[in-house]
């Protein structure tokens, strides 16, 4: 751990492989076929999808489902989106996911980063990436297409500038420089915030102000994950496979330290000093996001971060 604990911080990010057990990734797995099984079938039974799909293994659904201009993405988020929130805003908030968030073998990782009060941060997503090929010209949403160049500290609020966070990235599927694994440039995360410009949905760093010729590539196998600084520059490689790339990132700070979007719920994920605040009921996480989603529907809507487009830098 003491390593580890070494080359984060000399390079701002750590390759992880072989954290959770086969038993974990598969009962996440089985928890989001059961749920693409559920909106393709609505999506049939609406005459929106031929029926011939509910035979085909998960991809293959995710793949027609897309090319039938259907969006699983959120429905699949365990988030609530950027944009404007209803009151039937999708989204998925399962046992099986959230007990990896809670495994032990990331939170000792963790523990080893940043402390033993360790809070859940809101800041989270599935990540399912098609082929590049079968993206649709118009498809600019990052958790769907590559990501581009940004630092994680860029996507917070202000308010969270010195909370002590990690992210991890969790790979449900090998992550591979074909498929679209994450890049990184070591080091990135000892120099001063960089100004983020929007780009549609997007959020990153204009060309001029990152040196990109450093850039490592990080593949992981399913089970591994990657863990990096808030300031650390990072983006996704492109998919140029035939199949999905599958991951999670998900944040952990320092307990009591601003999550950088507070409108969103967090949660203890542990603590050696209060083990009874710990959340460890499934049906208390997703409550808490429902509470949300309700509260912010009829609220106008908060950015979640605090960059202009028409900041110089991004002209």
């Amino acid at each position: 751990m003491n390593d580890h604990r070494a080359r984060f911080d000399e390079e701002g990010y750590l390759v992880v492989e072989n954290v959770f057990p086969e038993a974990a990734i598969a009962a996440v797995r089985a928890e989001y076929a059961a749920l693409l099984d559920g909106l393709c079938a609505r999506w049939v039974a609406e005459g929106r999808l031929r029926p011939e799909v509910m035979a085909l293994d998960f991809e293959g659904r995710l793949r027609a489902s897309y090319v039938a201009g259907l969006d699983w993405f959120q429905p699949m988020d365990i988030s609530l989106p950027g944009g404007e929130i209803a009151a039937d805003t999708p989204m998925h908030f399962g046992p099986a996911i959230f007990s990896l968030m809670r495994h032990d073998a990331i939170l000792d990782l963790v523990e080893g980063l940043i402390g033993p009060e360790i809070t859940s941060n809101p800041i989270q997503h599935v990540r399912i990436k098609p082929p590049a090929a079968l993206l649709k010209t118009d498809e600019t949403r990052p958790h769907v297409t590559y990501t581009d160049w940004h630092q994680d500290r860029g996507v917070t609020h202000a308010e969270a500038d010195e909370t002590e966070m990690v992210t991890v990235w969790i790979a449900i599927s090998d992550a591979t420089a074909e498929n679209g694994c994450l890049q990184v440039v070591p080091r990135t995360h000892r120099e001063a915030l960089k100004t983020h410009c929007p780009a549609g949905i997007q959020l990153s760093i204009p060309d001029a102000a990152l040196e990109k010729g450093g850039a490592v590539p990080l593949p992981v196998k399913s089970g591994g994950v990657v863990i990096f600084h808030p300031g650390t520059a990072h983006a996704s490689l492109v998919n140029r496979t035939d199949g999905f790339r599958w991951s999670f990132d998900i944040r952990y700070n320092v307990t009591g330290q601003p999550t950088g979007r507070n409108h969103f719920p967090s949660f203890v994920a542990r603590s050696r000093a209060a083990p009874q605040t710990e959340l460890r009921d499934a049906d208390q996480w997703r409550a808490l996001w429902e509470a949300a989603r309700a509260r912010l529907a009829r609220r106008p809507h908060i950015p979640i971060h605090r960059w202009d487009a028409d900041a110089p830098a991004c002209a």
